[in-house]
């Protein structure tokens, strides 16, 4: 059996070799394009309670105006500050008890992605919303990661993920009674690890915002828990004409007293 200390020690040895990809000019590449995305997206979101799953090396709830902000990691020693340690797929929270929640590449590397849609739709608030970045596999990255899992066996964060499309995604959380109010995307430089060559590929950025938008590396999607109106059904208060059969009829029409 596995003492505590040794799962925390794995825990702690996992997380700090996905630091060191985060370290890299990929991955700093990668922060700083997702850090401007949800700085913008939160600032306009109002509620009382706000939790980040994940990626705790980043602060994406630091531009949120929202009183209560938690972070969650999956893991029980962390590197990273963090307020709880919880599962993606099975969140410790009340029915409708959040008003933002943020998945920041949880779906790709989660075990049960179905059930954190279900978990996330079950704790959001009715008018919450779900703010979700994703690796796209329609992109350089998506093609990265099928060329590293091909070549090598030994698999390394992020290309060891189980990167899922767009459409299947909004599909998804259609399902889910989320409707999606935007979509932006990011990353359209190539995942380089020479600082040079993304230096040089710098252009590609504009270019590729412009000209070919869907096959950027990285997706971030803004969506909203649907709220189903409920229409009352209200009596219908018409006079219905009397049966013929059911009208009295006088006996005589003409007088029969002769004078």
């Amino acid at each position: 059996m596995t003492s505590a200390s040794n799962l925390g020690y794995a825990n702690s040895s996992q997380e700090a070799l996905w630091q060191r990809w985060f370290n890299s000019t990929a991955g700093q590449y990668l922060q700083t394009k997702e850090q401007a995305l949800y700085d913008k997206a939160v600032f306009d979101l109002f509620g009382f309670n706000a939790v980040q799953m994940g990626f705790l090396q980043m602060d994406f709830l630091r531009n949120s105006r929202i009183p209560n902000r938690y972070k969650a990691s999956e893991f029980a020693e962390t590197l990273f500050k963090s307020h709880l340690s919880c599962c993606d797929d099975f969140l410790p929270f009340a029915e409708a008890s959040l008003d933002l929640l943020l998945l920041p590449h949880c779906l790709e590397f989660s075990e049960r992605p179905h059930q954190t849609l279900r978990e996330a739709a079950r704790v959001m608030m009715p008018e919450g919303h779900l703010l979700i970045s994703g690796f796209n596999p329609l992109s350089t990255w998506g093609v990265t990661a099928k060329f590293n899992k091909l070549l090598s066996k030994n698999q390394t964060y992020p290309w060891n993920g189980k990167f899922i499309g767009l459409i299947r995604l909004r599909d998804w959380l259609a399902l889910m009674g989320f409707e999606v109010v935007s979509v932006e995307m990011c990353c359209h430089i190539p995942p380089f690890e020479q600082s040079t060559w993304q230096k040089n590929a710098a252009f590609m950025e504009q270019l590729g915002a412009r000209c070919w938008p869907v096959l950027g590396g990285v997706y971030f999607i803004v969506a909203k828990k649907r709220v189903v109106a409920m229409t009352p059904i209200k009596p219908i208060w018409k006079v219905m004409p009397l049966a013929p059969a059911l009208i009295t009829r006088p006996t005589q029409t003409k007088p029969t007293q002769k004078k």
